[in-house]
């Protein structure tokens, strides 16, 4: 009989994944078990596979690999639902903790509801990366004289839209329009998220405009598609709308998922994002 691996499912806003607690569990191929766990029909299904581990330089260490397998940088709804399992589970009791990623060391604010789990959570998500060789962009695909690219027309062959390119420890593209409802986003995103643009791949965002404080996006993330909702992306849309003129340094991004609460605060120019951590169910697979 084959071992069982105990693991939870936690969604922050829709964004779903599998957390595994490699304090309790040995997992030696992640890259495989995350495609496996995450197939809607014949695994657990998620938007990927995330593990909670030990660090040296931290509270505790995040790996997270997409749907696909590849592993990201960073996830912002994923670090959200570590904060409450930790907190829930015991393997802490402080309320701020820190978190190594891959994008490096990350601060969460945790806060209990009145059951005492921990029901929102607030993410330190640093600064934001605006130069576009280090976010990475490709800038001779369009002016090799550009440093950042802000509001500048690419054409996607045969689509052209205006985009603006941030980082938050993992490449975005966001793309302010009307309508995104009508958006035909399986086509457009894997077009622009494979776009020779961008060498490592990038998480495209399309955005409209309620108001200076409120947006609705919709998120396509390099290597698992559509998505419910995208911590890292609802930070680059609120940092891309500062950048444009279109939005107030703390607003909603509203998500199919939920909302989050984003602001780019302009003392220490880091970007913070609030909203909430929900365990779904633990089983064993």
């Amino acid at each position: 009989m084959k071992d069982l691996m105990k693991f939870t499912k936690m969604h922050g806003a829709g964004n779903d994944y599998i957390y595994i607690d490699c304090f309790k569990e040995l997992i030696e191929e992640p890259e495989k078990l995350a495609s496996k766990v995450s197939d809607r029909h014949k695994g657990i299904g998620s938007d990927g596979l995330v593990l909670i581990m030990p660090s040296d330089v931290a509270d505790f260490r995040m790996r997270m690999f997409n749907s696909d397998g590849s592993e990201a940088q960073m996830c912002g709804n994923a670090s959200r639902c570590i904060g409450k399992y930790v907190y829930d589970t015991g393997l802490t009791n402080k309320t701020s903790i820190s978190l190594e990623t891959k994008a490096g060391v990350k601060y969460l604010d945790l806060f209990p509801g009145e059951n005492g789990k921990i029901k929102k959570v607030r993410v330190d998500m640093g600064e934001p990366i605006m130069e576009a060789l280090e976010i990475p962009v490709d800038v001779r695909e369009i002016n090799s004289k550009v440093k950042k690219v802000i509001n500048i027309v690419v054409d996607f062959y045969p689509e052209k839209y205006s985009i603006t390119c941030v980082s938050m420890g993992n490449p975005h593209c966001v793309i302010f329009e009307k309508n995104i409802i009508n958006i035909p986003l399986e086509a457009i995103g894997k077009k622009i998220e494979h776009f020779s643009l961008f060498p490592e791949k990038v998480n495209v965002e399309f955005v409209e405009v309620l108001s200076p404080m409120k947006v609705k996006a919709r998120v396509w993330e390099r290597g698992a598609g559509e998505t419910q909702a995208c911590g890292t992306g609802a930070c680059a849309i609120l940092v891309a709308g500062v950048l444009n003129g279109k939005l107030q340094r703390k607003a909603i991004v509203e998500l199919p998922g939920g909302d989050l609460e984003i602001e780019w605060n302009e003392s220490d120019n880091h970007v913070y994002m609030t909203g909430e951590a929900v365990t779904v169910y633990n089983g064993e697979f």
